[in-house]
């Protein structure tokens, strides 16, 4: 995951470019995470098609993923088990991104909540209107 994430920051780039005045009300006015949501939205298949075949060429090099389908396939078939994603590319690639939401939703949240912790002057008007 950490060799596509070089990959991502154009991908919020455009996102945050294609913000419109009714989604930049919704986020300033929304919830703590509301702009994490908007970049959630509007990027995760994008980001998912970047990371995706990262980490899948890292895990075909070892080996990783056949092992895992084949574990993860006998565990799915016990009784009283619930399935796991027996596609280890998919379900790390999921992990990662909501690794990468969680993380923005923190920084989000605090950008929100704590004065210094909007070090731009954009982030200082933009919030200074909501308090």
């Amino acid at each position: 995951a950490e060799d596509a994430v070089s990959e991502a920051t154009p991908i919020f780039v455009d996102a945050v470019k294609g913000i419109t005045f009714a989604d930049a009300k919704t986020i300033l006015l929304g919830a703590d995470d509301s702009a994490t949501t908007y970049l959630q939205n509007k990027t995760s298949t994008q980001l998912y098609d970047k990371f995706n075949p990262v980490i899948k060429s890292s895990f075909s090099k070892v080996g990783a993923d056949q092992i895992w389908s084949n574990l993860i396939t006998k565990y799915n078939a016990l009784p009283l088990t619930n399935d796991v994603n027996p596609d280890l590319t998919d379900y790390v690639t999921q992990e990662a991104l909501k690794g990468v939401y969680t993380m923005i939703a923190v920084e989000e949240k605090e950008i929100r909540t704590d004065f210094s912790a909007r070090t731009t002057t954009l982030l200082k008007k933009v919030f200074a209107l909501q308090d």
